[in-house]
């Protein structure tokens, strides 16, 4: 076994956001959620993890050159008893900088089995475009 499959087996922990200064806003744990990062010639897109999440749990907000990401996962309902637990119930919240490369009017997004993908496309005059010679 490669180290590169190795790393693709290993588990990863959540990681919980640090409060920065000053007091939280809303009660409970928030986790960084996991994302893959990719790009082609006509955008960005952003794959984030954000299982249990329902699409109305999930707020998207870009405001001053930075794209906000927020979710909240729905508590367990009062019948069900844990019977083991590795990580407390908590949201999900992530802020990625923006530059005048994504044109932030056309950014859309679609959650499906707990996977959230972001779709930033490029400004026109940053996508890539052959010079013919005269």
């Amino acid at each position: 076994m490669t180290n590169k499959d190795k790393k693709e087996l290993e588990v990863s922990e959540k990681k919980a956001v640090e409060p920065a200064a000053g007091e939280p806003t809303r009660q409970g744990i928030m986790y960084l959620p996991q994302v893959d990062i990719v790009e082609d010639a006509n955008a960005i897109t952003v794959f984030a993890d954000l299982p249990g999440v329902k699409r109305d749990n999930v707020h998207i907000d870009v405001r001053d050159g930075q794209l906000s990401l927020t979710a909240t996962v729905d508590p367990l309902p009062t019948h069900w008893h844990t019977a083991y637990c590795e990580y407390q119930e908590g949201g999900y919240e992530r802020r990625f900088s923006l530059n005048d490369r994504i044109n932030t009017e056309k950014i859309n997004a679609k959650l499906e089995n707990g996977v959230l993908v972001l779709v930033l496309p490029k400004a026109e005059a940053q996508k890539p475009r052959k010079i013919t010679i005269a």
